[in-house]
């Protein structure tokens, strides 16, 4: 059992945590004491990791049993079942996904796919079918939010941020942006890959109002020779192309062949001497080893993981996880006085 389900459940069952006075030692050897401070210090990115994930927990949970109070209000009110309040306002609003979607969706994903065609069109069809049932029913739950008075006094725990330095990477999005997004990743990692879509789905979203930032966290030991495709992509950023050569590197299989290089710089109108040059001369092999660093320092254990603002989200986490954090973070700049910014 995990440190994390251990606190929820005695959490849940009521027990109370064990508190100590700032100045009471914890333990002693031989007379000498052993202070909280001592302890908790070095583990406060862990802990406040277990903090914000049971905080997610609850918020999850709390958010779930709004909605079913304001459907099980809306049901009664029009006299109907919920099942059946969804199945006019959800279901029967939603229309049939179309052959063209499926299609695109194929296209779009194909490096990722595997098996029988026939057999994936129908696995592609139900679901984006869910999407967007998924997509309907957030819908209708906000308007029902919008008309009821919903006060939430779950309490967030106080936000621990990491000052992560961007000197040099490369970026899209806002150049002044209010939110900076600073991403570890690893070209051959395949949650990095799965990623994707979410933060094509941010940027959709905000423009302007985010900033993407990429470091390079290559883990040999799980991925050998995913540090040269790294290498690739600076020398693509030499020539200002590094996301389109970044979004081909990750479009594919991982692959460390010189020649799958050349062709991608090929692909994306790189000129092809200088890119050859750069590649061959392993100028960038010790600036991924700083970005390596810089990651180890602020507590990357693995890709992808994501700083927003300074605040760590790890893993390929929907999208959810990430427009939480930047909403309260697009709130607390509009909130700034502007001399604090």
């Amino acid at each position: 059992m995990t440190a994390l389900w251990i606190l929820l459940l005695l959490a849940g069952l009521g027990f109370p945590f064990a508190t100590h006075a700032a100045d009471e030692p914890l333990a002693e050897v031989d007379g000498v004491a052993i202070t909280s401070e001592e302890v908790e210090k070095p583990l406060a990115s862990q802990l406040s990791k277990l903090e914000e994930q049971i905080y997610n927990l609850k918020l999850q949970r709390l958010d779930a049993l709004i909605n079913e109070k304001l459907l099980a209000k809306e049901a009664a009110k029009r006299k109907l079942t919920v099942p059946a309040l969804l199945d006019a306002e959800v279901t029967g609003k939603v229309g049939l996904v179309t052959e063209q979607e499926i299609e695109k969706f194929y296209q779009d994903n194909k490096a990722q796919i595997k098996g029988e065609q026939a057999q994936v069109r129908e696995q592609i069809r139900a679901f984006l079918q869910n999407q967007k049932l998924a997509a309907k029913r957030e819908e209708f739950l906000k308007s029902l939010r919008a008309q009821a008075k919903v006060v939430v006094n779950l309490k967030a725990p106080p936000i621990q941020r990491v000052e992560v330095s961007v000197q040099g990477a490369p970026f899209k999005g806002g150049d002044k942006a209010a939110v900076t997004i600073v991403e570890f990743s690893d070209f051959h990692c395949p949650f990095c890959r799965r990623v994707i879509p979410t933060l094509a789905q941010l940027e959709s979203r905000y423009g302007e109002k985010i900033k993407l930032v990429f470091r390079d966290f290559p883990i040999e030991n799980l991925h050998p020779g995913a540090t040269k495709a790294h290498e690739a992509a600076r020398c693509a950023n030499e020539q200002g192309k590094f996301w389109p050569y970044h979004d081909k590197l990750f479009a594919g299989p991982p692959s460390s062949s010189p020649e799958f290089f050349k062709g991608l710089a090929k692909e994306v109108g790189l000129d092809p001497a200088t890119f050859e040059t750069c590649l061959g001369s392993g100028k960038y092999q010790a600036a991924i080893k700083e970005d390596m660093v810089e990651g180890h320092r602020v507590g990357v254990g693995g890709t992808p993981a994501f700083f927003i603002n300074g605040r760590l989200i790890t893993g390929a986490q929907p999208p959810e996880a990430f427009t939480r954090i930047i909403d309260d973070e697009l709130a607390r700049h509009v909130s700034m006085p502007s001399g604090a910014r």
